[in-house]
């Protein structure tokens, strides 16, 4: 073999050397990348999830809070039903005691 064939070989040896090298090295921190952006997705999938749960959370306070008025606007107008009732129970009695001629 000549001596310049013998360069390109060890030229192309270490080339595939450097390229297996390289590999080698990316193989080694793909764990290390896999893990981090695992780690990176599931403080996101955390954070939304968090997020989530403050807006349902908030809703549910709302909702509650929409019972309890309705409730209270229920037993008012209830109340004011009745009062309503008694002040025309003694209206209709004072016409027709004035009708009648009781006073």
């Amino acid at each position: 073999m000549s001596e310049q064939r013998i360069r390109q070989v060890l030229e192309i040896e270490a080339q595939a050397q450097e390229i297996h090298d390289r590999a080698v090295r990316e193989a080694e921190q793909l764990p290390i990348q896999a893990e981090k952006e695992a780690k990176q997705i599931i403080a996101q999938a955390r954070a939304e999830a968090q997020a989530e749960a403050q807006k349902i959370i908030a809703q549910a306070h709302a909702s509650d809070e929409v019972e309890l008025i309705m409730a209270q606007a229920q037993e008012e107008a209830e109340r004011m039903e009745a009062r309503a009732m008694s002040n025309f129970d003694r209206a209709v009695t004072y016409l027709l005691d004035q009708i009648t001629g009781r006073e």
